[in-house]
């Protein structure tokens, strides 16, 4: 059996629910970079996940924009470090770091009046707008 990892209150993720494939990194490195895969490519099945529960999925899947395919797999790309060791850390923080913030429930706006001091600065500022386009108007026509 595999371990849990507790991301928040809420969630715990399975480790068998993360799937890492090593990958070469892209841009500059030196000799190294055409021989070490120290790149991660973290995949995270959202949909299929049976560690998180809907209103957090729905969230997540909200959140995760471009990073989710159409099977519904989140993909983090890691490649900010030289090692093989720290992008595996950078790709598992940034999952949960997402999951984390899909766990907060967003706060339900209330509709609010304007206040009578509000309207009525705002009826005057018009009134002011107004009465300059006016004299515009009429300073034109001399």
């Amino acid at each position: 059996m595999s371990a849990k990892l507790r991301i928040s209150d809420r969630v715990a993720l399975d480790e068998a629910e993360l799937i890492e494939q090593f990958v070469r990194a892209p841009g500059p490195g030196g000799q190294n970079v055409n021989k070490l895969s120290s790149a991660v490519q973290l995949r995270f099945d959202v949909i299929g996940s049976p560690s998180l529960p809907d209103d957090v999925r729905a969230r997540l899947k909200r959140l995760a924009g471009r990073r989710l395919t159409t099977e519904g797999v989140l993909i983090i790309d890691a490649h900010r470090h030289r090692t093989q060791a720290r992008n595996r850390e950078d790709a598992r923080e940034r999952l949960f770091e997402l999951i984390r913030e899909a766990s907060v429930a967003p706060k339900p706006r209330r509709a609010t009046k304007p206040t009578l001091a509000s309207r009525r600065r705002r009826v005057e500022e018009k009134r002011k707008r107004g009465e300059v386009k006016r004299a515009r108007r009429r300073s034109e026509g001399d």
